[in-house]
């Protein structure tokens, strides 16, 4: 079965942090159009400085949890603990992997949205970032035994999940208290949760490419 090597993969979560940091003024945006419009921001606060703690050479487990631990450690507001414990479950869940394959990434991702649902309250359905994880969870544990596949199969359902919120009414947060008025915007949580699925994903297969 096809698998990417746990060690010497920690530039995947550099180049995701360079994408946060490139979308930082998008993302404020769309946050502050229903939300506080400070999204972009921290994300790009946190995930730069996690990049530049990161060694060359890091494992993927480690560079995740170096990310874990600037998100709840240095970044306000409800986005750092969720993202923290997101990252840090992942990183938990492949630390004795050396390599990762379908099966493994399919079980690092579960861990991940089982560490937010452990700290949020969030459901499909509510206009929040798990309306992007959790398809995108789905479809890594369907296509499990095809890592090639599966890639390309948990970026695209991150992203539709990352579009259906466009038409949601917020239950969650300051958004909630526009009510319709919410509806017409994609969630920010949502949109970042896909740019980073979607770089994870595609750095994993260049990984892949490598052999």
């Amino acid at each position: 079965m096809a698998s990417f090597p746990n060690a010497g993969s920690g530039g995947i979560v550099r180049d995701i942090a360079a994408v946060i940091v490139e979308n930082r003024a998008y993302l404020s945006e769309i946050d502050g159009k229903i939300g506080d419009g400070d999204h972009g921001v921290n994300m790009a606060k946190g995930f730069g400085r996690a990049a530049e703690r990161i060694a060359p050479d890091a494992s993927l487990s480690d560079a995740l949890s170096t990310l874990s631990d600037v998100l709840m450690s240095e970044i306000g507001g409800s986005m750092g603990p969720l993202y923290g414990m997101f990252f840090a479950e992942m990183s938990e869940t492949v630390a004795q992997d050396t390599h990762i394959d379908g099966a493994r990434f399919a079980a690092m991702l579960r861990a991940g949205l089982e560490g937010i649902e452990a700290v949020g309250a969030a459901k499909v359905g509510d206009k929040t970032m798990i309306d992007a994880l959790v398809p995108a969870v789905e479809a890594a544990e369907a296509n499990r035994s095809d890592i090639t596949a599966q890639l390309r199969e948990v970026a695209s359902a991150a992203e539709a999940g990352r579009d259906s919120t466009t038409d949601m009414v917020a239950k969650l947060g300051r958004a909630a208290r526009l009510g319709e008025r919410s509806r017409g915007v994609p969630d920010a949580g949502a949109t970042s949760c896909a740019l980073i699925l979607r770089n994870l994903c595609d750095g994993a297969a260049r990984r892949l490419e490598q052999g």
